[in-house]
């Protein structure tokens, strides 16, 4: 896998609080790898950790960044930034929760993919751990129709 001359920004639409990577590591138009950093911003944080939930987001915008790439080759830079988490086929947490400052690693891999329709199968480790392993269902609008 290369990395692509683009930014997270360009790739996905969530700001603020909700941009939780802070860095690609790796891109191509079926996978990403990404990192991210637990800081008290994030959603679900209690002062002290995070759930893993968060971990579910952290593989859904992994996999928009995979698939943003797609939609730039496509559309352009410019091209609106739409797709939807429609369902989580399974998740398993091999963790209760996530300390501040936690660098964690997350893969997310198209495993399908059929016109807006993808199937995309996400690991987050911290360290050489796996703490989530999830396959998620995502649907995204029509880029030609809306570019």
């Amino acid at each position: 896998m290369k990395r692509a001359n683009v930014t997270i920004e360009d790739l996905l639409p969530h700001r603020g609080r909700m941009m939780l990577i802070n860095e690609i590591l790796e891109i191509d138009e079926d996978s990403a790898v990404t990192v991210s950093v637990v800081t008290d911003q994030w959603p679900m944080f209690d002062g002290k950790t995070v759930s893993p939930i968060v971990l579910i987001e952290l593989i859904a915008q992994t996999a928009g960044i995979g698939n943003g790439l797609e939609r730039i080759r496509k559309n352009g830079k410019n091209s609106e930034k739409k797709g939807w988490l429609v369902g989580i086929k399974k998740t398993r947490f091999f963790v209760d929760a996530i300390p501040l400052h936690t660098r964690i690693i997350t893969r997310a891999q198209n495993r399908f993919k059929y016109d807006g329709f993808r199937e995309i199968l996400g690991t987050t480790r911290i360290g050489k751990d796996i703490v989530c392993e999830t396959s998620l269902q995502v649907v995204q609008a029509d880029m030609e129709k809306s570019a």
